[in-house]
């Protein structure tokens, strides 16, 4: 008796310092900021938009000409703070032609590079 009853207040004790355990933060994919997406224009290239985005994750392997820019956060504290944002941006001939998603195109995006 003596013995379960010992079990069951170790048992309870273990739980309780459950919120003692220390959570890593996971962030996956493409972290994006408001500043890189500004510096997107129409008609870049890919090579442009890798040197200014970095690669996308996530690659259609039957559509090479959208480009998926996924990102998540799960917090290891709280799950208010989880967060996740996807960005899309599609070409044709190898030049942008739009993009879309969870950041706010600026209105030099529609001005066509110079080259």
């Amino acid at each position: 008796m003596l013995f379960r009853v010992l079990t069951v207040v170790l048992a309870l004790s273990v739980s309780a310092c459950s919120s003692w355990v220390f959570r890593l933060d996971i962030p996956q994919g493409n972290y994006l900021e408001q500043k890189d997406v500004d510096k997107l224009q129409i008609a870049m290239t890919k090579e442009q938009v890798k040197f200014i985005l970095g690669s996308p994750v996530v690659l259609d392997a039957f559509d090479d000409d959208t480009w998926n820019y996924v990102y998540r956060f799960k917090s290891g504290r709280s799950s208010s703070l989880d967060a996740q944002k996807h960005f899309d941006v599609k070409f044709e001939n190898n030049l942008v032609i739009s993009a879309s998603g969870d950041f706010e195109l600026p209105e030099s995006f529609y001005t066509p590079m110079v080259n």
